[in-house]
């Protein structure tokens, strides 16, 4: 089971990874491919764009053709983008396939999830696993980030993607032989296709956190975008997909047929405030670790190696985190665990907030390198372990694919409205008589006050609607 527990935290921390390099190489990404000011951030949100919106259709999937070949299939379909973006020669050509790979990614996560359940029974074993695969989200995208850096630098970013797509071939082979052929897989797989998955549900879902997905997209690079008539009309259109969605749902819970999502959960005051919890820390997360290399590379000078061997706490802290998480998740109180690793967070957001680029790198940014990965570890496991027990056993890829749509689509939001904010601040200071360099520093600590404002927010929505969330991850007796 170690070897299974291996498979999984390394299938989903590689895609974190994947999306680590790209942040820390974006400068030179964009040079070597000629992407234009408005499009340097899309190798970065173009993966969160398609993997957000495509979720829970995989995750739906998984739960009728199985979570083992669901699981499989995105680890190829991984390993074949990965080396497509590594041989990529324009931008056009990256954005495609970390789109894929976006999609990819959605067949990875939601079906670790129902691996998990599957293997695992409710206890410590699962706990550990489920706080490993989380651990490998955040250490993965710092790994991605200290390596990126390494690799741009000596032999080019392209290699970066070569070797994750070595790697993740040879843990897919591991993975292969490990997950056991007799997990629960469907017979008739073609009729519940056609007959089990709410399909409508999915389109719907799908089409408007797609719409929504490409706005907050777009507005990332440039904000005066959004007044353009066809993104007015983009937002609207997911707006009015969104409400038939919610109808959808009542229609069909209301006449027992199958639900995606069913409204009903979202009464849940707990599966209510878990999500918009994981919403704002990975909202905050994504942002902190975006800004904090802009401060590096683009305030203080350093080069991509240089910045990125600044990113080396976080993996380590990460893993810290992971451990002693996995460890008493089902003795102390999740609301608890939830709180004592979102002060962190803020503390990182804050002490960035106030960093100037004379500074040393050990009086401010290296704690708050150390602290920002803390709360997306801690509050990985909570809300796994809370919202897969919410959900039937049949459809934990759908309950997986709830966890990682939430996730992606804060990264997504997240960075977009940093990006608007410090845009805002840096114009507003400029046009107050200040020089570029000062009112770019304005705008990036205005960036970090807007993570620090989210992370507080998190935590208050945790002191009042978790307190009685209690012990989570406990045996079923």
């Amino acid at each position: 089971m170690r070897v299974i527990t291996i498979c999984l935290a390394y299938s989903t921390g590689i895609t974190t990874y994947l999306s680590g390099i790209v942040t820390i190489a974006t400068p030179a990404i964009a040079s070597d491919l000629r992407l234009s000011p408005g499009l340097t951030l899309w190798p970065v949100t173009i993966y969160s764009l398609t993997c957000g919106c495509t979720l829970l259709l995989c995750g739906s999937i998984s739960d009728v053709v199985g979570s083992r070949q669901t699981y499989l299939f995105g680890c190829i379909m991984l390993c074949v983008s990965t080396v497509a973006c590594g041989l990529s020669k324009t931008g056009v050509q990256m954005l495609v396939f970390r789109g894929i790979s976006g999609v990819a990614a959605s067949f990875i996560l939601p079906s670790a999830v129902s691996l998990i359940r599957d293997v695992y029974p409710p206890g410590k074993a699962r706990n550990i696993a489920f706080a490993t695969m989380g651990g490998a989200q955040p250490v993965g995208f710092g790994i991605g980030l200290v390596l990126g850096g390494f690799i741009t630098g000596a032999i080019g970013w392209s290699w970066g993607f070569h070797i994750a797509a070595i790697s993740n071939f040879a843990m897919l082979i591991a993975a292969a032989w490990a997950l056991p052929p007799g997990l629960p897989g469907h017979s008739s797989t073609w009729r519940r296709l056609a007959f089990e998955m709410d399909w409508l549900g999915v389109f719907l879902a799908s089409t408007s956190l797609a719409l929504l997905s490409y706005v907050i997209a777009i507005v990332t690079g440039d904000s005066s975008i959004i007044r353009q008539a066809q993104n007015i009309a983009f937002l609207v259109l997911s707006f009015v997909f969104m409400a038939a969605f919610v109808f959808w749902m009542s229609h069909q819970e209301a006449r027992g047929r199958p639900a995606i999502v069913p409204n009903s959960l979202w009464r849940n005051k707990m599966f209510s405030c878990i999500c918009i919890n994981v919403f704002l820390i990975w909202s905050a997360f994504n942002a902190f670790e975006q800004y904090q290399n802009f401060f590096f590379q683009d305030l203080q000078g350093l080069s991509t190696l240089d910045a990125a061997l600044r990113f080396i706490p976080a993996p380590v802290s990460g893993a810290l985190t992971n451990v002693v998480v996995g460890l008493v998740v089902h003795r102390a109180r999740g609301d608890w665990i939830i709180v004592l690793t979102t002060i962190p967070c803020a503390v990182a957001s804050l002490l960035m907030a106030i960093a100037q680029p004379q500074w040393s790198y050990w009086a401010c940014a290296f704690l708050a390198n150390f602290l920002n990965p803390i709360g997306a570890d801690g509050i990985f496991t909570v809300s796994n372990l809370l919202i897969t027990s919410m959900f039937p056993t049949k459809t934990q890829g759908v309950a997986g694919g709830v966890f990682n749509t939430v996730s992606q689509t804060g990264k997504s939001v997240g960075l977009a409205l940093a990006a608007l904010v410090a845009e805002q601040t840096k114009r507003n200071m400029q046009s107050a008589g200040s020089d570029d360099r000062s009112a770019l520093l304005d705008g990036y600590h205005a960036a970090f006050w807007f993570c620090m404002a989210t992370v507080l927010a998190s935590l208050m929505v945790t002191i009042w609607g978790l307190r009685d969330i209690g012990k989570v991850g406990q045996k079923e007796d």
